[in-house]
């Protein structure tokens, strides 16, 4: 049998939807688990992924629901919703595989003056090292309040902007290529609701249009 029936459209929307549902769960679950062992401190960083998994884990289950019962304002919202979010994740992709070595130290020194005094000295520690680039006086200020254990190992501490940029690349390409890959899931995701819309229930009333 040919999978393009309302059958086949079903029970591939669900499937998709219950892998989006457990990226969600397991988002949320690895922040817990990140906060419960103290290895990230920020709310901001913790809260920024649990709502993310939050939201598509909605989104997933709106889509289930809208499968199952043949839900057209469901579907419709499920498309338009998952159609943004195509865009926006397709483009933050393109620009984590696009971004140079030159832009990627901006963007760390700029992160690195934003965050708190409490932030980065939890960085230094936690990646022993001290200061962030030797290009600026506030370097040294930076240097002599650091409370690595590296200062009291060796004379001198690794800069920790090196330590980011030593696996910046590798991380920004890893993250691009899984944004990639689930942007033309999300596609697919669009076409199946689509398809599914305009198909009619074969155990429904015959002379109903769906």
């Amino acid at each position: 049998m040919v999978c393009g029936g309302f059958a086949c459209s079903k029970n591939a929307l669900c499937a998709l939807n219950v892998v989006y549902m457990l990226v969600g769960l397991l988002l949320i679950g690895v922040a817990a688990w990140g906060k419960g062992l103290g290895l990230v401190s920020s709310i901001r960083i913790i809260g920024g992924v649990i709502a993310v998994g939050v939201f598509l884990l909605l989104i997933a289950v709106a889509g289930l629901v809208g499968a199952v019962n043949h839900h057209q304002v469901l579907l419709f919202f499920y498309m338009i919703i998952l159609g943004l979010v195509f865009i926006f994740q397709f483009g933050i992709s393109c620009s984590c595989l696009a971004i140079n070595r030159s832009k990627q130290t901006a963007v760390i020194n700029a992160s690195w003056w934003v965050m708190s005094n409490k932030t980065r000295d939890e960085l230094e520690r936690s990646l022993d090292c001290c200061g962030l680039f030797n290009l600026t006086t506030l370097y040294q200020q930076d240097y002599a309040f650091c409370t690595a254990i590296c200062k009291s190992r060796r004379p001198t501490c690794q800069m920790c902007g090196e330590k980011f940029l030593k696996h910046s690349d590798e991380a920004l390409k890893i993250l691009g290529g899984v944004g990639l890959f689930f942007s033309f899931t999300e596609i697919l995701g669009v076409w199946l609701a689509m398809r599914f819309r305009n198909q009619k229930d074969p155990r429904a009333n015959p002379s109903a249009f769906l």
